[in-house]
């Protein structure tokens, strides 16, 4: 067993950065992180090769993905499958999610990569 502390916490992007990802926990079959994204912010994510689950703990938004539009809050749990454009607009309250990556983050191309950015990219911040 292990306690994954931080996870869901709101922090802000630092450096000029849109948003901030902060990777928590990695084994073979999934990885968990953190993706903020201030009120008014831009969600630049590309789509993964790994399916994904949501869990909203703070702010508001819509989230948009394979041509629909959801709104989500603190408490709202949405799947995106593996290759599906989706992104996070309308952030009208500082937004944190729990992101869970199965498998793991970037496992698929052969790394996975807590730490890093859905981009791809190191984040100040990360907790690997």
């Amino acid at each position: 067993m292990r306690e994954i502390s931080g996870a869901g916490t709101y922090t802000p992007p630092g450096g000029g950065e849109l948003n901030h990802w902060a990777g928590h926990f990695a084994a073979a079959d999934l990885s968990v992180g953190t993706y903020s994204i201030p009120a008014g912010g831009t969600d630049d994510q590309e789509p993964h090769t790994e399916d994904e689950v949501y869990l909203v703990t703070a702010g508001r938004a819509t989230l948009e993905a394979g041509g629909e539009r959801l709104g989500v809050g603190p408490g709202s749990v949405v799947y995106v499958p593996a290759g599906q454009q989706h992104r996070f607009t309308g952030i009208t309250e500082d937004l944190a999610a729990v992101v869970v990556f199965a498998p793991a983050y970037e496992s698929r191309s052969g790394e996975s990569r807590a730490g890093e950015s859905p981009s791809g990219e190191p984040r100040a911040g990360a907790a690997s």
